[in-house]
């Protein structure tokens, strides 16, 4: 009897849909986090009749087929780049992005990462890092007796030194974009790793038409909707019933038959 095989595909994918939310829920006060949304799609489909075709030697067309489908599986789990709400904190080095864009970040091992995590602070040579300790590129080095440090919607950085009244220009925050965002590979730690689906960065100046403008002292928040996830979760988990649901009368229907054979 398919009918078993047909709703372990559905447990199994409504599975996958519930692993997917519940990292959206537990990501929900993750600066610059995107919630994600499992994709899904029909396998393969069992011919018993086929339509297009005569019914018998020079004979009428069959217009309608019998086709059995054979279940579901999880054909990606895609991110949703769209913009979190930002929050303000106070912090000189806390830089949200509003719009398309993101930050480039040097690991050290030469590969390219980049973030919407614009939580930034100083290592002790005074180059702004991520929490990890990961610079941002192209770098910024914040002079020491620094007061004040302003970031621009531009994304220039000057700074404030102690004793002297002109501002000191320090550098220029660039940002990038990606022909497919969803193509972007999550690796944790806020950060994405490009990939031959999301195309080549494109590198540019914040307020440039195409790129996000930079706010100094806020943070983007996750974009996760509480309440979307959780009307989501009910969904998931009814269809995990009623997919168990017909596996139980499958399993009653084949208890029938063998019964009926004694």
């Amino acid at each position: 009897m398919k009918a078993l095989a047909i709703a372990a595909t559905g447990m199994t994918a409504q599975q996958t849909n519930l692993e997917v939310i519940a990292n959206n829920i537990a990501n929900i006060n993750t600066t610059g986090f995107k919630r994600a949304r499992a994709e899904f799609s029909d396998l393969l489909y069992q011919t018993e009749r086929l339509q297009g075709v005569p019914n018998r030697a020079n004979g009428a067309i069959v217009p309608e087929g019998a086709q059995i489908g054979l279940g579901v599986k999880t054909t990606a789990v895609r991110n949703v780049h769209m913009q979190g709400e930002l929050t303000a904190t106070g912090n000189k080095f806390d830089l949200a992005l509003v719009g398309t864009g993101w930050f480039q970040i040097d690991t050290g091992d030469g590969e390219p990462l980049y973030t919407r995590s614009g939580a930034f602070n100083t290592n002790a040579t005074g180059q702004m890092v991520t929490v990890d300790g990961y610079t941002v590129n192209p770098a910024i080095t914040i002079p020491e007796n620094t007061t004040e440090v302003i970031v621009n919607k531009t994304g220039q950085v000057y700074a404030r030194v102690d004793g002297q009244m002109e501002l000191q220009e320090l550098g220029q925050l660039t940002l990038t974009t990606f022909a497919n965002e969803a193509g972007l590979n999550p690796i944790g730690d806020n950060l994405f790793r490009p990939t031959e689906a999301s195309g080549e960065a494109n590198v540019g100046v914040p307020g440039d038409p195409g790129f996000a403008t930079v706010e100094q002292g806020y943070l983007e928040n996750s974009n996760v909707d509480p309440v979307k996830e959780i009307t989501e979760l009910i969904s998931a988990q009814r269809a995990y019933e009623m997919n168990s649901k017909v596996i139980k009368a499958a399993d009653e229907m084949a208890s029938v038959v063998s019964q009926s054979l004694r």
